[in-house]
């Protein structure tokens, strides 16, 4: 067995199993290893039901309890539902397990058991839902030490995961360092095996500390190497698409209702100065949410349609491609432009992509609008000049293979939301030159901000109540999808149902999560858009793909649990229109830092200052929790609780490309091979 081998070759996964862990990108033995932990959880001491006094919602039990009767299963119309009774009159829980029929061979009359989970009061009674079970010995085993918790699905629990893991690293011959000693030695940092094991199974808080360090060390260096290593192969493609009439798009600028800001006009000079130079355009625009990208992309893709030729822009769903094709139809309209406006996506029936496909053949100036379809559709296009991507879509060199079988190659413009500062911008995005729109349009109402403890929670309920009978929409955003063993964060599915309960009957509560399936999310995304739904329950996937002017309020539970930059992110959804928009912070986090770092929301509504503070107060001991999404796709770095480490990683392949820039040296075969097939499995383009 090797990283290469299916997860069957792990003692104890059949097919059953092996389908299930599909649903979560686990195919390989290596895949396993790659899903690391979410979190951590220390369990408590353990306590006797009888002892049971004041029971605090938040907090997590170990129950110790005799079973004194068997457990009764009962079957329902949506599900098998087991029920046992711990206890005496005076102390008695009752604890409730979905789909899980099974323990009833564990529920033992007369037998010991620790029942771990969270308490709640329903109907009257405590009742623990989908407790874990354990022996007395084993639990007591576990108590002090760190216990892994994993991202599961369906048909996988946290327990079947631990199990696989163990048994594959108990084969000691399964891993290789590719990373060069040198560099190991010179900063310091762990043996690959040993950071492998510590992060699933850490022996104590130092070593978990140390192995993190290595393996996002390892993500960012082989990002940057992959990124390099792949520009050094590559000549910059030379341009061969004339645009003219400069004036034209200062024509256009005039034609606009409100003033373009400094920053804007900035950039699309920057723009103008690449589209004449020798070589294809690489740039990335930065700019905060709402400081008006759309409308330099747009002015852009009209220029080349006057020129003659083709221009696409890339959206990451499907809801925001259809606003960007009603955007720009009115757009055009609006100048009176001679401009054919064609849009592409994935969910259009099979007749409505002939049509499009005819129209990106024989419209030799349109404006073509899509999603990630648009390269991996079956789509010819004629004359494609430029090609505007959104930073969840990075653009690597297959996907512009992918848009230059007919033709020269296109200029390309990739547009970021995500503030960051410059210094790390240069080594997330050494391939592309940088442009940052660091300025709000004049006309924009700034968001009110407030950051609230829980208790605040019924009068932001009554507010969002007012704000929906006034006409308006609200986002609620919570850290997860589905309760979880060990961790005190809000749900999306539970929440939505206690929402439902205090909001009247009139207004429709829905929710949306990434787990969902692409015609769902769609579904549900476009229902919010138009308005039938008034509350959206959402995790973070809200970040990006929907523009609802109507949205006024924004609110984040457990916000501690947040990056800055990303609840500056998501505070950018409201504040779209021409109301007043607010946002609420909640955070049942008493700790002082905590409130400091949450309290720079309300001093600042400018991403990249935020953004800024948050790589000032974000350190090595932030280690769970606060993670910014949305920036790269790195499965345990974080750019900006983890900058350091990404600047060494800069600095360590910069060094070794310019020692040994095709990796020939004998002490860097390893690294070579792998890096190769990390480039090769796609890893690099679709972490770009």
């Amino acid at each position: 067995m090797d990283i290469a081998s299916p997860i069957t070759a792990v003692k104890g996964i059949g097919e059953k199993t092996q389908k299930a862990f599909a649903k979560m990108g686990v195919y390989t033995v290596g895949d396993i290893l790659l899903h690391f932990p979410r979190d951590y959880v220390k369990f408590p001491e353990i306590t006797d039901i009888d002892e049971l006094n004041n029971v605090n919602e938040s907090s997590t039990y170990a129950i110790h309890a005799v079973i004194k009767k068997a457990p009764v299963v009962k079957n329902t119309a949506r599900m098998q539902i087991t029920l046992q009774d711990i206890g005496s009159p005076g102390h008695m829980i009752q604890l409730v397990w979905y789909r899980m029929p099974y323990l009833k061979a564990q529920l033992v009359q007369g037998r010991h058991l620790i029942f771990y989970g969270h308490i709640k009061p329903k109907g009257g009674r405590y009742v623990m839902e989908q407790p874990v079970v354990y022996e007395v010995q084993k639990y007591e085993a576990i108590r002090d030490t760190l216990q892994p918790v994993y991202s599961v699905t369906s048909g996988v629990t946290n327990n079947l995961i631990v199990k696989t893991i163990k048994e594959t690293l108990s084969h000691d011959t399964l891993l290789s360092d590719y990373l060069p000693k040198d560099i190991r030695h010179r900063y310091g940092f762990c043996e690959y095996n040993y950071a492998m094991k510590q992060i699933h199974f850490p022996d104590n808080f130092d070593a978990l500390v140390e192995a993190r360090r290595r393996l996002v060390f390892d993500e960012f260096f082989l990002f940057i190497m992959g990124m390099r290593y792949q520009n050094k192969k590559q000549q910059k493609d030379k341009n061969e698409f004339e645009f003219t009439d400069d004036a034209f798009i200062d024509g256009l600028i005039g034609k606009l209702p409100y003033e373009l800001t400094g920053a804007q006009k900035k950039t699309i000079d920057e723009i103008r100065q690449d589209i004449k130079s020798p070589y294809v355009m690489q740039r990335l625009i930065q700019g905060d949410v709402g400081s008006g990208k759309t409308i330099v992309a747009f002015l852009l893709m009209a220029w080349a349609s006057k020129c003659g030729y083709q221009s696409a822009i890339m959206a990451p769903t499907e809801v925001l491609a259809n606003q960007h094709y009603e955007t720009f139809c009115s757009l055009v309209g609006q100048f009176g432009l001679d401009s054919p406006v064609v849009l592409l996506t994935g969910s259009m029936t099979a007749k409505q992509k002939r049509e499009a496909y005819a129209r990106l053949e024989n419209e030799k100036n349109a404006l073509i609008i899509g999603t990630h379809a648009l390269i991996q559709e079956k789509a010819d296009f004629s004359n494609l000049s430029l090609v505007i991507t959104d930073e969840q879509h990075r653009f690597g060199v297959r996907q512009r293979e992918a848009l230059t079988t007919r033709g020269n190659p296109p200029h390309v413009l990739v547009m970021s939301a995500t503030p960051i500062p410059r210094t790390l911008a240069i080594i997330l995005y050494g391939d592309l030159d940088i442009s940052i729109i660091d300025e709000l349009p004049a006309q924009r109402l700034p968001i009110k901000n407030c950051v609230v403890g829980t208790s605040y929670r019924p009068k932001a309920y009554s507010f969002i109540e007012k704000q929906i009978h006034m006409g308006r929409q609200a986002y609620v955003i919570c850290p997860m999808v589905e309760e979880s063993e060990g961790l005190d964060a809000e749900n999306v599915t539970d929440y939505a149902v206690k929402l439902r309960e205090a909001l009247p009957d009139d207004i429709c509560v829905e929710i949306l999560h990434g787990k969902m399936k692409p015609k769902e999310k769609n579904r549900i995304m476009e229902a919010f858009a138009s308005g039938e739904i008034q509350v959206l329950v959402s995790t973070t996937v809200v970040e990006v793909g929907v523009n609802v002017p109507n949205a006024t309020v924004m609110m984040v539970e457990n916000a501690e649990r947040f990056g800055l930059a990303q609840l500056h992110q998501l505070r950018g959804r409201v504040g779209r229109g021409k109301h007043q928009s607010y946002c609420i912070f909640m955070s049942a986090s008493k700790s002082k830092e905590t409130k400091e770092r949450l309290s720079i929301l309300n001093k600042s509504n400018d991403g990249f200052f935020i953004a800024s503070e948050d790589l000032k107060l974000r350190g090595p001991g932030d280690l769970f929790g606060i993670r910014q999404s949305g920036i790269l796709d790195f499965k345990l770095g974080d750019v900006f609780q983890d900058a350091k480490i990404l600047q060494r990683a800069s600095e360590a392949a910069e060094q070794l490309i310019s020692e040994d820039e095709k990796l020939e040296n004998q002490n860097h075969q390893n690294l070579r091979e792998y890096l190769q097939k990390y480039i090769r499995e796609g890893m690099l383009e679709t972490t770009l």
